[in-house]
């Protein structure tokens, strides 16, 4: 294709991207040519149809979206996060990311209590799972960063009145006395330490603080959860929370993070990786949570669990959520399945006996 014949494509869709109503029905249209890709060997939503719809926002698009719950999110096009719910099917879902990990959040919020989430993005568990604290008298604490998205956040809590979400510009960390930044893109970013030059009130940077600092600065005795999506730096808010995790079980906070291959050596087998090793030191037993990086409908069927002794981990660099428990009867309900030797990697277009649901 030529320079002047690409010029001409990105006008023609500039154009479509100013009239909604065009834009709406070229992502309806994208959405149903993916079925007609069924012997495609990648993924058609990454290769194929998504970067069409891509092509017609910006990373300021602002964009209003309802689930069926009625719950409401604004949020921006940013990531494939806000590409894959803006392509949702059902139109209505009942999740905005990763829809397996968030019924175990909404399961593990049940209980009420207080719950801590680090990397709260746009409030996409959050202001779901602030709702289901708020039925037995639970809050939520938000921890965001990035100022643009912790904006999002607090928007998204105030279109659905939801008042129980106490949300901070702060970063977790092991430690209350560094400075931070951000390197990387939107919610791919991770946490470094911010040179002299760079702190200040109108720097980009931010404060840490600990787990434990927090509660003994609100006044919290114990967390019922901690969920941390915070590219990499799991381990230093763990290490920033032992009072709450050396609690016994019963007293001490289920956990839900993410470990990703870029920041967490699982060489030697996922359990026996430095994360895993020091919350299995407090008493805790820790799964991976089978489930997709995307939206995608998966009501009715159990959330599925893989041991972390016995997990398939074989493919390129990729990351995927834990829970560790230090009562594993919390996951033993027909809402759960224990599925060892698979991968926590949930891929339509990989090998259905290692990468599709098996309930």
């Amino acid at each position: 294709m030529s320079t002047e014949e690409l010029q001409k494509l990105t006008a023609a869709l500039q154009a479509v991207a100013g009239n909604h109503a065009a834009r709406d029905k070229v992502i309806a249209l994208c959405k149903a040519i993916e079925q007609d890709f069924g012997g495609y060997a990648g993924s058609v939503r990454d290769d194929i149809t998504g970067p069409i719809v891509d092509a017609l926002h910006t990373e300021d698009t602002r964009l209003r979206k309802t689930l069926a719950d009625g719950t409401v999110f604004e949020f921006l096009y940013r990531t494939k996060i806000a590409r894959d719910f803006l392509m949702s099917a059902p139109e209505q879902p009942d999740h905005v990311w990763e829809p397996q990990t968030t019924k175990l959040l909404l399961s593990l919020c049940a209980q009420g209590g207080h719950a801590v989430v680090g990397g709260a993005y746009f409030g996409d568990q959050v202001v779901l799972m602030a709702r289901r604290l708020a039925q037995a008298g639970g809050t939520c604490h938000a921890f965001e960063p990035n100022a643009d998205q912790l904006g999002m956040l607090r928007r998204n809590a105030e279109l659905n009145a939801v008042g129980n979400i106490r949300s901070w510009r702060l970063g977790l960390w092991s430690d209350s006395t560094s400075q931070l930044r951000l390197v990387g893109h939107d919610s791919f970013a991770h946490a470094e330490h911010a040179d002299s030059g760079e702190t200040g009130a109108d720097s980009s940077s931010f404060a840490t603080i600990t787990v434990d600092d927090y509660c003994a600065q609100q006044g919290i005795d114990k967390l019922g959860l901690i969920m941390l999506d915070i590219e990499g730096a799991e381990l230093n808010v763990f290490r920033g929370a032992a009072r709450q995790l050396a609690r016994p079980a019963g007293e001490a906070p289920n956990l839900v993070f993410e470990v990703h291959r870029h920041y967490v050596d699982w060489s030697q087998g996922l359990q026996n990786a430095e994360i895993v090793r020091e919350l299995a030191s407090y008493g805790y037993h820790v799964y991976a949570v089978r489930d997709f990086n995307s939206n995608v409908d998966m009501q009715g069927r159990p959330i599925e669990l893989v041991p972390a002794d016995n997990i398939y981990l074989d493919g390129p660099p990729h990351g995927f959520n834990m829970v560790a428990v230090k009562d594993p009867a919390l996951l033993r309900s027909s809402d759960f399945a224990v599925c060892p030797g698979v991968s926590p990697k949930l891929l339509w277009h990989r090998d259905p006996a290692l990468h599709h649901p098996i309930h």
